[in-house]
Order: structure tokens, then C-alpha cells, then sequence
């Protein structure tokens, strides 16, 4: 049996009423989405050239009754802030920020109670008594300045509304239940001027007053016929919504007593494949979309009469990512919020950023680089801005705050784009919104048109664009912005009404749309998304300041004739389809959660015999085990490089100890040379306080290398000890901020580490003790000649300082960290290469090793000075038997350690032992 689409009904019907008299006669359509597919299925039907018939959408037509103009929400707004500062005192005004918030709920009310041709002054009078009544028990003394505020607010409705309709209407423009006031108003001259021109409406459910009326009219005059697309099945079930608002229609509007209903149709108990499916989360319905498509294609199918209905918005751009790269053309036919608009974001960080620099601009205009890179790494910005080295140079310096003449001077390659970002702000608003609009037009240059990615962006970038320029009209017509924060408020309140629009025209491929844009349209396979309850239906919220009950008494829609639009759109998109996917997320938990949609249940509950209904659960693969450790052969490159270092540059003790760690960990940086990622370091990290340590204390040192010390020569470094920790910082925290926060707190550890240090140094000298510093941060190196090794390997590492004290040599290795004397005591050698925890004893032996050629006869020994345990002095290495200790490292215990950093050494360059990650 051949499905024809509602369309194409209609298609036919006005051929063969009007032959090839189309323009005779105007089509009125639910929404603009529809026109080019009735079009498309008019040029099926004729089979000669004739004139189009005007096909419009009802907003269209209302407007062309009313001879008014819509206007979008943004202007609205706006409009409705004139007369709102026009006709309140001036010292009750609020600043449009705070107008705003209660400003948008009372249009949306206005709009309603024109739209079902409510009497305004009644309807305020009824809020306004209401409110009053709640206080009925207040005497006039204990009445606070608040409750007359608020008082006095619903008694000024009334002249809000009839200042702002009748500005509105002067100027000729309106919001839409404005423009259907009028339209009935003029109903009568419009028909009048019809002449023998024939108005089909056709594919509605629900209207409100201002429609019916109009529409029974025109039916009563002869001037218009109309076209319901309704289900027998919904029709004459008294309580399914999907038919709430037609069995109203079919029963009192008395056209129908004596002219057909039409049309009534049998397509929902045809033949149906339903699957309903479940998953985790919004992003697993957009990869089984994804997926349902691929396998659509894979059947040799066309796309063309394929839907995907987005029942959230923001699943959009996951959609697209998720669609197979055989998706040669697809339409995009939806309203997206502003919220997760890419363009929207990067406006929002730079007014963040020019904001906040406004603010410390008492001394410079400066910039927090986090704010910067932000903008930076933008997805619209990156791949056009030119500035990568600039964020190199952030993060290699560790620049925290920069002045914008200093930012503008490090980026040698500055684009336009660039300088349009960085450039200062100031409280010339008009200035300030240009350079935004530039912006906008800046990034929209890059873009080419080929890609629908490309014009994805480009629709977002539009969006923005437009309210930014009407921003500019509103502030040259008015003025009214002062500053800055002033502007980004206002900004913060419209861009919510900033919805993108996303509309095609091309009838090939894949259509991606909302539930609104699929009325009207018919398609075989038709998958709907977040199938959940607050979604589709969308539930309870309401913003409105006419509470529920008031609602049902004037005949107002409420939530549940809400889902009844939503009940309709659900199953007219089910209507006509053979192929169903309907998914929904299973979490119950989280941001995007909800339970299944109850039109889910209705369908099971309800099943047609004809449709088969399958209900599966999609998780995400989950492998047996949670991680699978890194494990890399040595392949003969590794060998190779092994070999390199082994003999070249050589292992160092640090290397050693970093495999020991996690040989996945050696691998990447020794053998493959990764080094971490560059990132600003805003508080001082260990690592860095410990090299302004080291550094300040050989800068002290250096020019009394091989001197005895004495105590006069100690307090001389510590004259100096505080420009020198100072220097240091400067030197190797570079920009960073250290005169407040955390970093001045670590700036002071610091100079307390080193004045410890040198007042230890002054106290052991002052106790007899003879010092003389050989060598301050020296690089030593030393070949392990071996039968058992392969071939001589190269032991090669820094030392922070060796010493001669009270006739023997001493290696001093500094930690930032705290370390006690039971880390550096070695109990037994075996196994001592195979636990981490013997990492500081095999440093301090490997620089014993590549030392002890060098140390005349002297006897050597090797320790810590832990900067966090300073009490405990010198930690020496000690080997521990029983109850005695040696701290001399002679050579039967060098040849013990080496010893084992063979055993070590040989399963590096084993290539037969893999990589293995430590876990």
C-alpha cells in the first residue's frame, strides 16, 4: 500500500479544485518548515507551468490581517524599558538588569492574554486582589516598605500593559498576541479585501482564540476551507491527548454541523517497526542516532525521507559529530539556545576579560592569564588568531599577570583578529560593541561556505552578531549604557532570547530538526531523541506570574494542554513512519537525567496490533578490566637509543631511579625525550622552590670554593642571603607574582631554608668543625667497565655539593622534601635496586661511584640534607648490621652497590624484558 504524506493530500486536493488556477489562492501553514515540501509535492501533481499559490505560515498571515510587524524578544525588550522608565517615577526606577528578570515573565503574559483575547484590566484587576488579599490581615502600621513595593506593582500592570501596547502599535510593530489582537480587530476589512481569493489552512492542532476566531470567520464567509490531520484512532479515544484540542473543534465549531471534517485518517494502526531504545547520558543517544542512520544507509536506503528529531537542543552538535562520514547532505531546521553557543562563550570570556581588566586598571590595564589563554584556545579563535608563541611565551615564563601594551608586544605575528581581542576597552560603549561586531565579522572571514560545519558556525556567529547590533541601535537611540558592567549585565539578560535559528531549504538528505519544525511533515524512518519525562513532554516549569488556577479559569493554556501540543507533534511524527527509533536516557541520576517519557509507556500500554514494538538497553562497552598496564617491546630503535645513552650522555641517578619507579615512566622521557607540557605555575610548585634553593645557596657558596670556612665568611653570605633568594626567584620563577598569596609564603620558606641552613653551617663551624667546599652543583661522569655487562655503560649525574670536612670527603645531596635517617640506612643488598624505596640510598652511592677516583686516599661518605628535617643535620648513608653502623663507603661497599646496578643496568638494556607500567 503507498503512503501518501499529508502534503501530498493536500497537493492534491487544491489541483483538482483549482487546476491550474493556483494563484488564486494562499496556503496557510503551521510554520515556515513546510512550504518548500508542499511546493516540491505541487510540482508532482501538475504536469504544465503555473504560478505558485502564496504559501505562508500562520504567524505570517496574522501579521498581514493586523498590518503590524513582529518583533523579536531583544527589541521587545528594549521597547518595553522605554515605556517602563517613561511612565514610572524616577526614584522607583530599576536599573534594567534587575527589570529584565520580571520583564521577560510579563511580555510572555501579555502575549498570552492577547492571544486568547482576554480582557486585560479585568485579568490585572484579578492578579491585583489576589496579591492584596494575601495581606488582608495586615493593618495599615505593620505594612513594610516591601509589601507596598510589591503592591504597588500589580496595581501599575494595567498601565504597563496599555502604555506598551499602544506605543507599539503607533510604531506599527508587536509582539504576537499584539498582532492577533489587531488581526481580529481587523478581520472584518481584511476580508473584505480578499476578493475572490481562497485561503486552505491546513495541518493544525491547537489554537488560540485569536486563530479560532479568525478562522471560523473566514469559514462562516466562504473565503476559507481547512485540513486537519487527524488519526481515527486519536479522535475517537475521549482521553488521548493527541486529540484534546480537534474533538473540541469537531464538536463546536458550527461549520461542521453542515460541512465535511476533513480529513480524518486510518495510518496510525498501518504496519509500524517501533524500537525503543535506552542508553546512559545525553552523547549515547547521538552515537546510536549515528549508528540507526549508518545502518539506514547500509539497507541502500535514501536519506531523504529520514527525520532526526532532537527532543533537547544541545544534542545537537554531538548529533553531527556522531554522524557517519556517508552523510553526503543533511538540513538543519531547529531554534538553539544561546547558552552552549560557541560564539556566545567566547563573548561572555571577553567581556570576563576586559571586565575584570577595567577593574585593575588603577595602575595598568592588565590582563590574568587564564582569562587570556581562554580566549586563545578558543575553537573560534585558535585556528585564526597566529598565537602560539604567544602562549608559550605565557607558560615559559610563568606570566600570571601581564599588562595589555606588554601582551600586545609579545606577539611578533599579531593579525588583525588579534589586535581586535586585545585591544582596550573603555566605557565607550558604542566603541566597545563595534570592535565585538568586527569580531564576529573577523572570525566569519575565515570560514568558507562548503562545509556544514561551516555554516553550523556560521548561523551561531549570526546570532550573536544581531543582538550585538541591536545592542549598538538600542545605546545610540538611547544612550542609556554608562559602563562596562553595565553593558555585560544587559547582555547577560538578552542573550537569552538570542535563539539561532537554523533554517534549509534543500529537500535531499538527512533533515536534523526540533518537534516543532517537524509539523506538518511525514517521513518513513523517524528517530526521536531524549524520549524522558521534563523533556519531551517538558513538564510543570512555568514562568508566569498568573498562578494555575487563575489560568484555568480564563481559559489560558496550562502545562497540561502543553503536553497535549507535545502528545500531537509525538505521534503525527509516528503517523505516517514505518520505521521507529525512539530514544531515551536510562540515568536517573545527574544534570540530563529523568525517567522514561510516559509516550513511551502509552505506546506499549496502548500497541496497535500492527505495530511491533521491541524495548532495548545500549551500554557502554565496559572491558573486563578496568586498565590494561602499557607494556612496549624493545624494538631494535629502542636498542639503538638505549645503547646511545648508555654510552653517551650515560644513565644518571635520577634516570635509575625513575625506572625503578615505572619503567613506562623512563621510557618516555629518557629513551622517547617527552618532556611534560608547559603550563604557567600560578603557585610555586616543590620542584621550583627547591632549584631557588639550590641556586641561591651555590650563588652564596660559589666564591669561597676551596676556602676553609669561617664564621665571618658565613655571616657575609648571610648578609646576602636575602637578595639572593630574591634574584633567584626572579630568575627562575621569572614573572611570576611572589609579593602576595601562596607565592609569598613560599618566597619566605624559602629565605628561612636558607638562613637555617647557613646558621647550622655557622654553629658546626663554631664547634670545630673544619669545612671546605671542593664543588657547588658539578657534573660527574664515570664509565661501569663489566664482564657481565654488554658493553661499558656511563654513569653521569649532578651532585649539589662535595665538601672536605674534618679530613674526609662528603657528598651532600639537598631535598626540599622531608627525608629521615632510617631512608638513607641500608640493611641489606640484595634487592636493593628492585624497591623504590631505596631510591635516595642508590643516589647517593651512584655519586659516590662516579666520585671515588677523584677523592685521594681521603675516606668518602655520602648523605642528605633534608631542608624539611633541618634538625637532624646531615643524614649520612650508613650500612646497618646488627647494631652497628658505617657511614664510610669504602670500596667492598661500591662494589657491593655496583653489584647490583648491573643486575639493574642489564634489564634495561635486556631486549627481551619490555617496558612494563608500574600500576
Amino acid at each position: 500500500m503507498t503512503h501518501f504524506s499529508f502534503l501530498d493530500k493536500v497537493s492534491h486536493e487544491i489541483v483538482s479544485q483549482f487546476g491550474n488556477r493556483l494563484s488564486e489562492i494562499t496556503i496557510i501553514l503551521p510554520n515556515k518548515r513546510a512550504r518548500v515540501f508542499l511546493l516540491e509535492s505541487l510540482k508532482k501533481q501538475l504536469d504544465q507551468t503555473v504560478f505558485a499559490p502564496d504559501i505562508i505560515s500562520i504567524e505570517d498571515f496574522i501579521q498581514d490581517v493586523a498590518g503590524i510587524r513582529s518583533v523579536d524578544s531583544i527589541e521587545l525588550l528594549f521597547e518595553f524599558y522605554e515605556v517602563y522608565r517613561s511612565v514610572t517615577p524616577s526614584e522607583k526606577q530599576q536599573e534594567f538588569e534587575l527589570f529584565a528578570n520580571w520583564g521577560k515573565t510579563l511580555l510572555q503574559d501579555f502575549n498570552e492574554i492577547d492571544r486568547y483575547l482576554l480582557k486585560p484590566n479585568h485579568v490585572f484587576s484579578y492578579l491585583e486582589d489576589i496579591e492584596v488579599l494575601k495581606r488582608w490581615d495586615l493593618q495599615p502600621s505593620q505594612t513594610t516598605a516591601l509589601i507596598d513595593n510589591h503592591l504597588e506593582f500589580w496595581s501599575r500592570l494595567p498601565e504597563y500593559y496599555e502604555t506598551l501596547y499602544l506605543h507599539l502599535k503607533n510604531k506599527g510593530i508587536g509582539y504576537q498576541g499584539l498582532t492577533y489582537r489587531e488581526a481580529v480587530e481587523n478581520l472584518h476589512y481584511f476580508s473584505e479585501s480578499l476578493g475572490n481569493k481562497k485561503l486552505i489552512f491546513a495541518g493544525f492542532n491547537a489554537l488560540n482564540q485569536a486563530e479560532e476566531k479568525i478562522i471560523q470567520q473566514l469559514l462562516f464567509n466562504e473565503q476559507a476551507k481547512i485540513y486537519w490531520d487527524i488519526d481515527a484512532a486519536f479522535l475517537n479515544d475521549g482521553l488521548h491527548d493527541a486529540g484534546l484540542f480537534i474533538r473540541r473543534f469537531k464538536k463546536e465549531w458550527k461549520q461542521f454541523v453542515n460541512q465535511p471534517f476533513e480529513w480524518i485518517t486510518t495510518e496510525f494502526s498501518q504496519k509500524k517497526n517501533i524500537q525503543i531504545i535506552g542508553t546512559p547520558k545525553t552523547i549515547g543517544q547521538a552515537k546510536i542516532a549515528g549508528k540507526i542512520i549508518e545502518g539506514i544507509q547500509a539497507k541502500g536506503e535514501s536519506l531523504d525521507k529520514t527525520a532526526l528529531v532532537l527532543g533537547e537542543e544541545n544534542l545537537l552538535l554531538p548529533a553531527l559529530y556522531a554522524l557517519p562520514n556517508t552523510v553526503e547532505s543533511l538540513n538543519i531546521t531547529m531554534g538553539y539556545g544561546s547558552k552552549n553557543n560557541p560564539a556566545q562563550i567566547l563573548i561572555s570570556k571577553l567581556f570576563k576579560l576586559h571586565a575584570n581588566a577595567l577593574q585593575r586598571s588603577g595602575t595598568s590595564y592588565t590582563f590574568y592569564y587564564k582569562e587570556v589563554l581562554d580566549i586563545l584556545t578558543h575553537p573560534l579563535v585558535e585556528p585564526y588568531s597566529s598565537a602560539s608563541g604567544v602562549i608559550r611565551i605565557i607558560n615559559q615564563n610563568n606570566i600570571t599577570f601581564l599588562s595589555q601594551k606588554k601582551f600586545l608586544e609579545l606577539n611578533q605575528n599579531t593579525s588583525e583578529l588579534f589586535q581586535l581581542l586585545f585591544e582596550r576597552w573603555d566605557n565607550d560603549i558604542v566603541t566597545v560593541l563595534n570592535r565585538l561586531s568586527s569580531i564576529i565579522l573577523s572570525i566569519k572571514s575565515f570560514l568558507g561556505n562548503d562545509t556544514e560545519e561551516e555554516k553550523v558556525t556560521k548561523a551561531f556567529l549570526y546570532s550573536i552578531f544581531k543582538t550585538i547590533n541591536k545592542l549598538i541601535n538600542y545605546q545610540e537611540k538611547y544612550g542609556q549604557i554608562d559602563s562596562v558592567a553595565m553593558l555585560h549585565s544587559i547582555y547577560k539578560q538578552i542573550i537569552d532570547l538570542a535563539e539561532v535559528s537554523f533554517e534549509g531549504e534543500p529537500l535531499s538528505g538527512l533533515q536534523i530538526m526540533g518537534v516543532l519544525e517537524s509539523r506538518v511533515l511525514d517521513f518513513d524512518n523517524v528517530i526521536i531523541t531524549s524520549m524522558n519525562e521534563g523533556v519531551f513532554p517538558a513538564g510543570k516549569s512555568t514562568n508566569s506570574f498568573i498562578p494555575y488556577d487563575v489560568k484555568r479559569e480564563l481559559g489560558l493554556p496550562t502545562y497540561k494542554e502543553k503536553d497535549a501540543i507535545y502528545c500531537y507533534h509525538f505521534y503525527h511524527l509516528l503517523l505516517r513512519a514505518k520505521n521507529v527509533y525512539l530514544l531515551y536516557n536510562t540515568e536517573s541520576e545527574g544534570l540530563d537525567a529523568g525517567e522514561k517519557s510516559r509516550f513511551i509507556t502509552q505506546l506499549e500500554i496502548e500497541r496497535q496490533p500492527n505495530h511491533s514494538i521491541t524495548h532495548q538497553i545500549y551500554n557502554a562497552y565496559l572491558p573486563e578490566k578496568a586498565y590494561e598496564p602499557i607494556v612496549v617491546p624493545k624494538s631494535e630503535r629502542v636498542m639503538e637509543r638505549l645503547k646511545e645513552i648508555a654510552t653517551g650522555k650515560g644513565f644518571s641517578p635520577s634516570g635509575l631511579t625513575s625506572y625503578i619507579r615505572n619503567p613506562i615512566q623512563f621510557y618516555n622521557q629518557r629513551v622517547l625525550r617527552i618532556s611534560e607540557v608547559e603550563e604557567v605555575e600560578e603557585n610555586i610548585a616543590l620542584n621550583t622552590l627547591g632549584t631557588i634553593i639550590h641556586g641561591a645557596l651555590e650563588e652564596l657558596y660559589t666564591p669561597f670554593l676551596n676556602r676553609f670556612l669561617s664564621v665571618e665568611i658565613i655571616n657575609e653570605m648571610l648578609s646576602k642571603a636575602n637578595a639572593e633568594v630574591e634574584k633567584q626567584f626572579r630568575e627562575v620563577y621569572k614573572e611570576g607574582e611572589i609579593k602576595k598569596g601562596k607565592n609569598l609564603l613560599a618566597f619566605e620558606v624559602a629565605k628561612r631554608n636558607v638562613f637555617n641552613f647557613l646558621n647550622d653551617e655557622k654553629k658546626l663551624i663554631e664547634a670545630g668543625d673544619a669545612v671546605k667546599v671542593l664543588a657547588l652543583e658539578t657534573s660527574l661522569g664515570r664509565t661501569l667497565e663489566d664482564s657481565r655487562l654488554p658493553y661499558p655503560v656511563k654513569i653521569a649525574g649532578n651532585v649539589d655539593r662535595i665538601e672536605q670536612r674534618n679530613g674526609k670527603i662528603r657528598i651532600i645531596d639537598y631535598k626540599t622534601g622531608k627525608v629521615e635517617l632510617r631512608n638513607v640506612q641500608l640493611k641489606e643488598w640484595g634487592g636493593l635496586t628492585s624497591d623504590i624505596k631505596n631510591d635516595k640510598i642508590i643516589q647517593l652511592l651512584c655519586y659516590a661511584f662516579m666520585y671515588e677516583e677523584q677523592k685521594n686516599g681521603m675516606e668518602m661518605e655520602a648523605g642528605i640534607i633534608s631542608f624539611k628535617n633541618m634538625k637532624a643535620g646531615f643524614l649520612p648513608f650508613a650500612v646497618k648490621e646488627d647494631k652497628n653502623t658505617d657511614e664510610i663507603i669504602s670500596g667492598e661497599v661500591l662494589e657491593a652497590f655496583t653489584a647490583e646496578v648491573i643486575v639493574l643496568i642489564n634489564e634495561i638494556l635486556n631486549a627481551e624484558v619490555p617496558f612494563e607500567e608500574k600500576v
